[in-house]
């Protein structure tokens, strides 16, 4: 599994970006949003329990993730017709204000080395990426337990001091000053 320092795989994957099939889809590169910090995260397969709550809850944070420089994408393994299904008959993903990115190949989940061995789809991983596209955290769930999206929101802030910051810190807290 690709790690802390790593560059994170070039990727071009179709994305389901609203709910309208005539102007729903489109293409995301890893060159897309060149320049910010990515928050990419995966899932399972669509039309399951604990992926929704996962992605509503990084929904919800969108706007604090923007105003970071941080645009976030959501990956897994299905389709972006799937993706699109799921959007459209899901209360919590109608609003949906980021991409859902189809790794239907799996190439990209591959290259990081986020596939289940015994079922082939993605684990429960996040990544945070820097500007230069080097990895800069990394958080893998098994499949039955869902992530903190909140926890991702405090590392990116954690990240964007380049400082020291002691355990549980957050954002306006003091950051520790070597002696």
């Amino acid at each position: 599994m690709l790690t802390i320092g790593d560059k994170f795989p070039s990727f071009d994957l179709k994305a389901v970006k609203s709910l309208d099939p005539k102007t729903a889809f489109a293409q995301v590169t890893d060159k897309t949003d060149a320049g910010k910090w990515k928050i990419v995260f995966f899932w399972p397969k669509d039309f399951t329990f604990v992926c929704p709550t996962e992605i509503a809850a990084f929904g919800k944070l969108n706007k604090e993730f923007n105003e970071r420089d941080a645009v976030v994408y959501g990956v897994s393994t299905d389709s972006e017709f799937v993706h699109l299904a799921w959007r459209q008959n899901h209360a919590d993903l109608k609003a949906l204000p980021f991409a859902m990115l189809a790794d239907l190949k799996r190439e990209l989940s591959t290259a990081l080395g986020i596939l289940d061995k015994n079922e082939g789809v993605c684990l429960r991983a996040t990544f945070i990426v820097d500007p230069e596209g080097i990895i800069r955290f990394v958080s893998v769930n098994d499949l039955s337990v869902g992530r903190n999206p909140q926890e991702v929101l405090r590392v990116l802030d954690a990240l964007q001091t380049d400082e020291l910051c002691p355990c549980n810190w957050q954002k306006g807290e003091e950051v520790l000053k070597a002696a």
